[in-house]
């Protein structure tokens, strides 16, 4: 009898039940919003880390930071003016979900107004800074501080760095990309290799591998294996800065020896490359105006530099940025005056070939 009453009652009350239709599909679109959201996120991502490391500007890419000029008003990318600054982050880590501890590599890409090349400006991981949250602590930290969660946030990761060199360098930074190993073999794969030229012999502490001093094709795993060597180095990390640098010159020469940016099947095989070991901050901003700045360029060789940092301040190995050379080259980086710097200070450029 209870049963039936129960019955009953349903019955009487079904009919004012709000349609779950409209919710289903409420929730459908928001699903199929975000997997294209995604999907623009990661393919956006290698584009971005592929412009930056050819030295193409890219502009403003965060919604509640819009500039005259940027892409968000609807204006082609070779319309932006003034100088650009992309911000590259390298982690250690290995497979597709890898515990991503400290930023092993901090390359901020600038690009002067008169477009005339890009500069690889490399931060030494162990620069004494100002962390959000966590005092006075070196620069890798900050990733680390960003990003530590029991799943790591390489985006949280990437946001603290970004406020951290903004304010060490006073430079706004426009666009960036956070990019693990394992993105950078399969990015070194799809381009078939990327030559290095090294001034000198390397030897792995990983691998026992020896890179011989000259240029040379590395593929995937050969070019993860040079980019983590410090152990062996005269200048440790300052000289896996420098290693950081050739390697990006030589992708950007790869790039361009294949019209990868202008080969449609290229291009598609570049964008599934890194996977979910790339990530940045792009809006979904459509690739073609990013695309659309790569003539505005009057050479992509870039030019290799290094912040100026004195000795280690204690024996924690922390550095500071050196008295004379380091306030005057953050200057120059500020009025736009890399040119004039590197012409006064020749000795500062770090040979990338």
């Amino acid at each position: 009898m209870i049963e039936d009453d129960l019955r009953a009652a349903f019955a009487r009350h079904e009919p004012l039940t709000p349609s779950t239709g409209p919710l289903r599909v409420a929730i459908d679109r928001l699903a199929a919003v975000r997997r294209r959201r995604r999907q623009r996120f990661q393919a956006a991502g290698v584009v971005l880390a592929v412009l930056a490391a050819l030295g193409v500007g890219v502009p403003q890419l965060r919604p509640d930071r819009p500039v005259e000029g940027s892409l968000l008003f609807g204006k082609p990318a070779g319309a932006q003016s003034g100088a650009l600054n992309v911000l590259l982050v390298g982690v250690d880590g290995f497979g597709e979900e890898p515990s991503y501890r400290l930023a092993d590599s901090v390359l901020l890409v600038h690009i002067p107004a008169d477009r005339s090349r890009p500069y690889l400006i490399s931060l030494p991981r162990d620069l004494e800074v100002s962390v959000p949250g966590r005092g006075t602590d070196k620069l890798n930290s900050a990733f680390f501080t960003g990003a530590t969660e029991a799943r790591p946030d390489l985006d949280a990761g990437y946001d603290l760095t970004r406020r951290v060199v903004a304010d060490l360098t006073g430079v706004r930074v426009d666009a960036g990309a956070v990019l693990t190993f394992a993105g950078l073999r399969r990015i070194t794969e799809a381009v078939d290799g990327v030559e290095v030229c090294l001034p000198k012999e390397v030897r792995s502490w990983h691998t026992r591998r020896t890179f011989p001093a000259g240029c040379q094709r590395l593929d995937g795993a050969a070019s993860v294996d040079l980019l983590r060597q410090r152990r062996y180095l005269p200048d440790g990390a300052f000289d896996r800065d420098r290693n950081a640098q050739r390697y990006v010159a030589g992708l950007v020469r790869r790039a361009v020896a294949q019209d990868v940016l202008t080969n449609p099947v290229r291009l598609a095989a570049l964008l599934s490359a890194a996977g979910t070991g790339l990530t940045v901050d792009d809006d979904g901003l459509p690739m073609t105006r990013l695309v659309a700045v790569l003539p505005e360029l009057k050479s992509v060789e870039p030019v290799g530099l290094s912040l100026p940092v004195g000795p280690p301040v204690d024996s924690s190995s922390r550095l500071s940025l050196e008295p004379k050379q380091g306030p005057a080259f953050l200057a120059a980086l500020r009025e736009d005056r890399l040119a004039q710097w590197v012409a006064q200070h020749p000795e500062q450029v770090n040979p990338v070939r």
